[in-house]
């Protein structure tokens, strides 16, 4: 082999070892349990992302989008992302009951590497439990499991009345109270019983639900 067609064949190999490789996407399975003895949880929501993506900030106001979430378990807003910090997103269906779990499956590419998962507590007026930003696990077939608490996104006041309660036994959904809120997002100190819901069916202990994260392909 003469002096050029060996140099031509180290340009070539050299090219393709600079070519970027693709982010190939990756599949997880998050289930989600719900540890209260008298809460029902909305549908999960998750969304897998970058470290742009804060799905909320404890100590802060919280968005307009989680706000909806936490009073009424209206997704809409949340769906509504920056492409260029969001991978996927997922949702299953139908509540969870107390001691049941649901799943979802949900997509990440390699260079995003964290999941957030929310869901309402759907017997109060704007409680939700959350776990964000949750490292996904690395190795095939890996899993990981967290303890979520509830939240109170303080977008709405806490007072107990069926009026504002979306879940059963109140059913009246999209309905909020004129007084404010506390104004900013914080650890909810649960049910206390100042007017349609009895602690003894109603209140908990944090954490509230368990989430199992599994890299399934």
């Amino acid at each position: 082999m003469n002096r050029f067609i060996k140099k031509l064949c180290y340009v070539s190999i050299m090219s393709l070892c600079l070519v970027p490789l693709a982010h190939a996407d990756k599949n997880y399975r998050i289930t989600v349990t719900n540890l209260t003895k008298g809460q029902i949880f909305s549908p999960i929501f998750a969304v897998s992302h970058n470290h742009n993506y804060q799905l909320f900030e404890a100590g802060q106001p919280a968005s307009g989008a989680l706000a909806a979430l936490a009073e009424d378990a209206d997704t809409t807003g949340l769906n509504q992302f920056q492409l260029g910090d969001v991978d996927d997103i997922s949702e299953s269906t139908g509540p969870i009951l107390p001691g049941a779990s649901a799943s979802v499956d949900i997509e990440a590419q390699n260079r995003r590497r964290l999941v957030s998962v929310a869901s309402m507590l759907v017997v109060t007026n704007d409680a939700f439990l959350a776990r964000k930003n949750i490292r996904l696990p690395s190795r095939s077939r890996g899993k990981v499991s967290y303890f979520a608490r509830a939240y109170d996104a303080g977008s709405e006041n806490n007072d107990e009345s069926c009026a504002y309660i979306p879940g059963p036994p109140c059913n009246n959904p999209f309905k909020k109270s004129d007084v404010p809120g506390e104004g900013y997002v914080y650890i909810h100190s649960g049910i206390h019983g100042i007017a349609d819901l009895a602690p003894a069916a109603y209140d908990w202990r944090n954490p509230v639900a368990r989430i199992t994260i599994e890299r399934i392909r």
